[in-house]
């Protein structure tokens, strides 16, 4: 599959569906605190997209080698990486979970993540959710049109390294458009100047994966999705969907509630 360049109806359509996406996050903050299960803040979720009129990207999604996965919505806690499956079991205090929304609008993919922080948290948890959050925008402000896919990657590896974090290399950013999953893979590690030049009209995923302790990951029981730290240390995550502009970069997973960039990206 070659990558997908949007021209100007496209990017308004994928406008659209990453601020429904980020919405669905909007609604669901304040209902994401210390007792709420996973299955019921996805139970919520997929009502919500009802109401919108977007329908849910992961519910059913099966690619080749996996079952089709059964939910609206991710939701991976503490040291769950990502592709966590929505449970019975209540969030308690201390808790970080990373909320993962993929919605389809008019034939448009929007996708989008955030970390919750379930009551009062460690202060070694705050500092990897807010640590990861930074990487995100360190990769998010280097797109501009001549750049490369590993200047991306790079950006986000050396940031959260010198913080003493790692890197989750197994998963990556991706393409979107009409399609959940185009070209190109957007890693977050690597080496400036290499991989794909960007090119304006290019809209792409920036989700690092940023471990506490090993980079190390592993599948977590047989449901064919959950993937885990192999130290069992916590993993954080967060997402936007990007597009590649004339000059620079658009974020489209931004709404009223989405969470300020951090001051290095406001400049």
């Amino acid at each position: 599959m070659s990558i997908t360049y949007k021209d100007v109806d496209g990017i308004q359509g994928m406008r659209i569906a990453g601020r429904l996406a980020a919405e669905v996050l909007d609604y669901l903050t304040p209902l994401i605190k210390p007792g709420i299960t996973t299955r019921e803040i996805d139970r919520l979720a997929a009502d919500y997209m009802k109401k919108q009129g977007t329908t849910s990207a992961t519910l059913g999604y099966q690619p080749p080698g996996y079952p089709p996965y059964p939910a609206s919505l991710c939701t991976s806690v503490n040291n769950v990486v990502c592709h966590g499956i929505p449970n019975d079991k209540p969030l308690k205090k201390g808790d970080i979970v990373n909320v993962d929304v993929t919605v389809i609008k008019d034939g448009w993919y929007g996708d989008t993540s955030r970390m919750f922080m379930v009551g009062e948290v460690s202060i070694a948890a705050r500092r990897l959710v807010n640590i990861t959050y930074e990487a995100m925008w360190h990769g998010i402000t280097q797109v501009k049109p001549g750049v490369r896919l590993g200047d991306i990657g790079w950006s986000i590896q050396k940031f959260a390294e010198a913080a003493g974090f790692s890197v989750v290399r197994e998963f990556c950013g991706h393409g979107i458009g009409r399609n959940f999953h185009e070209e190109p893979q957007v890693l977050h590690y690597g080496k400036p100047g290499t991989l794909e030049e960007l090119k304006p009209g290019m809209t792409f995923t920036i989700e690092p994966m940023i471990n506490a302790g090993r980079r190390d990951v592993k599948e977590f029981g047989n449901d064919g999705w959950t993937i885990v730290t192999k130290d069992h240390s916590l993993s954080a995550q967060w997402e936007h969907t990007v597009l590649v502009t004339e000059t620079a970069y658009e974020v489209m997973t931004l709404s009223a509630g989405s969470p300020p960039p951090p001051p290095f990206a406001s400049q």
